[in-house]
């Protein structure tokens, strides 16, 4: 007795030519890596930066996606270059008195 053949699906477990699909959204606040100065500068984490800022982690995730304060995507985190950190403090900077 012959077995029937396997449907399409279990025929063969992974595609034969994998294909890459990139998204065409850009979210806020999130900044494409395409320079040598992004990747030779530093980066900070989120509990840095509330630490700096002395302010929560929450007010820094809704600072990235808001725009105010720019920041890369790091798998589930994010990371903030430290001159963006500063330029956000500098343009923000106020004379008291």
């Amino acid at each position: 007795m012959i077995d029937p053949p396997a449907p399409a699906a279990f025929s063969a477990p992974f595609p034969t030519s994998p294909t890459v699909t990139y998204s065409r959204i850009r979210r806020r606040g999130v900044i494409p890596l395409s320079s040598d100065d992004a990747t030779s500068a530093r980066y900070l984490t989120v509990r840095e930066v509330a630490s700096t800022l002395r302010v929560s982690n929450m007010t820094v995730y809704r600072l990235i996606n808001a725009g105010d304060l720019p920041a890369v995507r790091v798998g589930k985190s994010f990371r903030l270059r430290e001159d963006d950190v500063n330029r956000y403090l500098s343009d923000r900077y106020t004379q008291a008195g």
